[in-house]
């Protein structure tokens, strides 16, 4: 296998890497074709938002059986829209279950359109993505019942630290839910108080729930797979995602109860996670619920009230983005909601020293640049070994095509001739393997880095590079990748067999195409090591043509 066939191997690697990503996205988005219209017809834009499913969740014997919950009740109306804004949010909650039905993060951009804030919860006529909670036990509230506010716009100040939205529940029973968002944080809790004002000691559970359809977020193509689904932490069996078509087809063993751990909806480089304290039993479920929406939620023990007694079930919900050092600090296992996949192990060390560089560089363009001249001294043993077997088989490449000349159209005898040649001159024609099998997962680990890391989304390098997570706009960067793939194919021997030097005159161009659909950042890292790859090669291929010429005998 000689220099030329391990590239090939490499785009072949590629090639079936990216369709393997794009097979697991089909898979993960078959559902997406699943919406008869015997549960709900596909909305129109003018079309009323979808309704929520009104049943609730039932909690498991293991958690202190509850009474049976109470019929549903449906609202009136959509309740009254209560407006709320920080420092980092701008949120709107329904007096209608008191569900927060909007939230938008205002540090971050939208995909589309930069101009506007990006969204990440919202009820529309074609899309729903909520939070809901609510109480589970005779006569107690739930995400059905109605809610009154004081007033219908919060807003925190600019000495505040905290802002709480508090909600009263109407009817019989003395029971509130109040939002609480502090400043700076992305971690929105949401209190349920209730007293027991009948005359018999009441059991209850508080349940907690993310409610969403399949649909992929606003800006996800077929060319850049990512994850859309639940994901469920627990210190037993550790990070688990749940598609949604096996929650659809039943085969999600859910509800499990467990003493730790987290469940939330997955997006490219956001996540909504319900955060329950460690050590406080609780339950982990995932259910389809009507109108093709899925839920995630976790109900937790109230215990039993005594007439006149009063109980507060809280649970921290964390809605932004997958920003792992702060992930990591909420609660243990929520970092990997940023998923490497099965190459993390290079991965995560791989942001690690690129968040350092970016750290004093200030750029994340320019951390990558750093980043690449790094990984190049780290290989650079192996990679001058392949360059200089390359190096000598330019050397010897007049004997190569005497070599061909004499044997024609023999293959087989030319094969041998070749071995012989190899063998007298001491060239090592697997010599170029492994630096280029050692860069494939390195390459590959960089690019889920690129592509999952938020701290990378639209963040601009220098001109016209203004995200470094999408396509080069002007596709500049792959084709200036491909010239230094030509310099590279020209500094290299030409193979002898004409169709393998044809693939090869013609791969630096499919490769630049083939490198349009990457993330600008990626195509950086590639160019920036090609550029170093052309310098080191040619400064090697000087050295042995002026020893080969030296050594020549002296006519």
């Amino acid at each position: 296998m000689d220099s030329q066939r391990l590239v090939l191997f490499f785009v072949f690697t590629m090639s079936v890497f990216l369709l393997y990503e794009s097979w697991q996205r089909d898979q993960q988005s078959a559902t997406r074709a699943i919406a008869p219209a015997a549960i709900a017809p596909t909305p129109t834009p003018s079309a009323a938002p979808p309704s929520v499913d009104p049943s609730v969740p039932a909690p498991a014997a293991t958690l202190t059986p509850a009474p049976a919950a109470p019929a549903p009740v449906n609202a009136a109306s959509r309740g009254q829209v209560i407006k709320v804004e920080t420092d980092l949010y701008r949120a709107e909650i329904s007096t209608a279950g008191g569900d927060l039905v909007r939230l938008e993060l205002l540090k971050h951009g939208g995909t589309l359109d930069r101009s506007r804030e990006f969204v990440l919860f919202e009820r529309s006529a074609d899309r729903v993505y909520i939070a809901q909670s609510g109480l589970i036990g005779s006569n107690l509230p739930n995400h059905q019942s109605t809610y009154t506010a004081n007033a219908g716009e919060y807003r925190l100040g600019d000495s505040a630290s905290v802002l709480e939205i508090r909600l009263e529940a109407t009817g019989g029973v003395k029971a509130s839910k109040t939002y609480r968002f502090s400043r700076n944080s992305y971690v929105i809790d949401i209190v349920h108080e209730v007293t027991n004002t009948a005359a018999e000691p009441v059991t209850a559970h508080a349940y907690f729930q993310l409610v969403r359809d399949s649909k992929p977020p606003e800006g996800d193509s077929a060319m850049v797979p990512t994850y859309t689904g639940v994901a469920v932490y627990t210190d037993k069996e550790k990070f688990q995602k749940v598609a949604f078509g096996d929650i659809e087809s039943g085969k999600v063993p859910y509800p499990k109860t467990a003493n730790d751990g987290w469940i939330g909806m997955l997006q490219h480089y956001f996540l909504g996670a319900w955060l329950p304290k460690d050590g406080a039993p609780r339950e982990y479920y995932t259910r389809q619920v009507p109108q093709g929406l899925y839920a995630a939620g976790v109900i937790i023990p109230g215990g039993t009230l005594a007439p006149g007694a009063t109980a507060t079930l809280a649970m921290p919900l964390y809605a932004g983005p997958q920003e792992q050092e702060k992930l990591a600090a909420l609660s243990k296992g929520l970092d990997l909601a940023v998923d490497y996949g099965w190459l993390t192990v290079i991965a995560a060390p791989l942001f690690w020293v690129l968040q350092w560089i970016h750290g004093w560089a200030g750029n994340w363009g320019v951390a990558i640049i750093i980043l690449t001249i790094l990984i190049k001294l780290i290989f650079y043993p192996l990679s001058e070994a392949s360059y200089r077997s390359m190096a000598k088989m330019r050397v010897v490449a007049p004997k190569m095509q005497r070599l061909k000349e004499q044997y024609g159209n023999d293959r087989q005898r030319m094969q041998q001739a070749m071995m012989e040649l190899y063998k007298t001159e001491k060239i090592n024609p697997l010599g170029g393997c492994l630096p280029i099998l050692v860069q494939i997962p390195v390459f590959i680990a960089l690019y889920w880095v690129l592509l999952a890391s938020v701290e990378m989304r639209q963040a601009p390098f220098a001109l016209w590079i203004k995200d470094l997570s999408v396509p080069d706009p002007w596709f500049i960067l792959p084709i200036l990748m491909g010239a230094t793939m030509i310099i590279q194919t020209r500094l290299n021997p030409e193979p002898p067999d004409p169709v393998q030097a044809k693939v090869m005159k013609i791969m630096p161009i499919a490769f630049s195409i083939f490198f349009f659909f990457f993330p600008a950042g990626l195509v950086l890292y590639w160019l920036v090591n090609n550029i170093l790859s052309i310098a080191q090669q040619w400064h090697i291929n000087q050295v042995l043509e002026r020893a080969a010429k030296q050594s020549k005998p002296k006519s």
